[in-house]
């Protein structure tokens, strides 16, 4: 039986490891970009980001090893690949102007998003790989790979990173439920600085993440 203290620290893992890597506070710009102003909007798109990011917090702990091994795929792979996939949505949202697809409906008056349009753009790019990008799954597999094999601790040490990766997306909700609130004090002229600032960032977090699965691959093929 474990002790009170190893069960905490077991279900605090996830959240106080994924929470950094996610940082939804970064990404609320973007997400307001795509939900638009309308408030039943933005509950909406909220919360399918959110269900998003659990099942791939999930997916990524339990089988992520397992589909690697299977496709033959290692993590300096994901990274090269994700930090491509990072780094364009950077330079897109770089280059974005005032009359993309978002911002002419929100100017219309039309920027209530059926359930199939918030489903549609809930997952690329604010799931992925904005929220839950390829360090999310990269450190996800790796919390994943070291729960205990005998039977009784695993399904243990499993409940518990299930409550802690409920509690990391609980909290990815709250911030982009609120994100307008957040934005509202910035101000137009403030918002649209950060989301250019956090566009240049979400460029150089792809390219630092590009950077280091090729260091990684360079090392392995090194004699």
């Amino acid at each position: 039986m474990q002790a009170p203290d190893e069960l905490v620290n077991a279900l605090l893992i996830v959240p106080l490891t994924l929470l950094p890597i996610m940082n939804p506070l970064s990404s609320a710009p973007i997400f307001m970009m795509t939900a638009g102003e309308d408030p039943g909007t933005v509950k909406r798109l909220a919360r399918q980001v959110s269900l998003n990011c659990l099942y791939v917090i999930l997916g990524a702990f339990f089988i992520g090893t397992y589909v690697l091994d299977i496709f033959g795929i290692s993590l300096p792979i994901v990274r090269v690949g994700g930090g491509l996939l990072v780094a364009t949505s950077g330079w897109r949202m770089l280059n974005r102007n005032d009359d993309d697809e978002v911002r002419a409906a929100v100017a219309r008056g039309h920027a209530t998003l059926s359930p199939r349009e918030v489903a549609q753009r809930s997952f690329f790019p604010i799931t992925f790989p904005l929220t839950t990008g390829p360090g999310t799954i990269s450190a996800a597999i790796a919390l994943g790979a070291t729960l205990p094999r005998q039977p009784a601790r695993y399904i243990l040490a499993a409940l518990l990173a299930v409550v802690g990766a409920t509690l990391t997306v609980a909290a990815v909700y709250l911030i982009y439920r609120n994100a307008p609130r957040l934005l509202a004090r910035l101000g137009d002229v403030g918002t649209l600085v950060m989301m250019r600032l956090m566009a240049f960032v979400l460029l150089c977090i792809g390219i630092e993440i590009l950077w280091t699965g090729w260091a990684e691959l360079n090392h392995l093929v090194q004699p």
